[in-house]
């Protein structure tokens, strides 16, 4: 199986933070960095920490070191999995993230983006099965795709074709598969949806796990 890591998963947000990027967030260049400048700003800080009430680093990214030795790859967005697909072609996905990834109501819906790669790739015969896995902190913000997986569903089933949406299940707090179960991982920074404060553990784990950009991450800078 492939194994995909949005780092959304664990950097995320609490319940009731109003201009936090789950809210709905494009992914341009300025909701990358300038966004999270502006909300460290807003909080009064002079460096990144100030982010960390409302956009805290959920526990349990550390168990992803368990794949160092599992051909690993790193990417900026899920947009850039496609050749993460085409080199491991028609294997399960599990994919730990924050959003289903399946399909969008906006923009192109053929070309491959970070909300659609995975139900481009099903209907392609890249993916045999996908399960997205949701964090176990989506649990208690009902405005998180994984709070309600039935209405989560009931949204995705109207864009997709009957024969991919039955290769697709939707789960939350899922135990990460054995290494040796793990053809090839990748690990997604998604910037407009992860906080800098956060960027010194996302490259310290892509460092461990030796990973091979795809595309180049982010540095963003040390202070807003």
């Amino acid at each position: 199986m492939l194994l995909s890591i949005d780092w959304d998963a664990y950097s995320g947000t609490r319940e009731l933070v109003f201009d936090a990027p789950i809210w709905g967030t494009r992914d341009l260049e300025r909701d990358r960095l300038a966004a999270w400048q502006a909300r460290a700003q807003k909080r009064g800080g002079q460096d990144w920490t100030a982010l960390d009430d409302d956009f805290p680093l959920y526990p349990g990214w550390e168990a992803l070191r368990q794949y160092a030795g599992v051909p690993a790859f790193v990417a900026l967005s899920h947009a850039d999995a496609w050749g993460w697909l085409r080199q491991f072609p028609g294997q399960d996905v599990l994919n730990i993230d924050s959003h289903h990834d399946l399909a969008s109501r906006s923009g192109d819906a053929l070309r491959v983006r970070p909300g659609n790669w995975a139900g481009l790739g099903l209907r392609a015969g890249l993916i045999r099965r996908y399960t997205c896995g949701y964090p176990g902190w989506h649990a208690a913000l009902p405005v998180a795709e994984g709070f309600d997986l039935e209405r989560t569903r009931a949204e995705v089933a109207p864009l997709l074709p009957p024969e991919v949406l039955a290769r697709a299940t939707l789960g939350r707090d899922l135990p990460l598969p054995l290494p040796a179960q793990v053809t090839a991982l990748l690990l997604v920074q998604s910037p407009a949806w992860t906080s800098p404060a956060h960027d010194a553990a996302f490259f310290e784990l892509a460092q461990h796990l030796h990973c091979v950009p795809l595309t180049q991450p982010l540095r963003r800078p040390s202070a807003p």
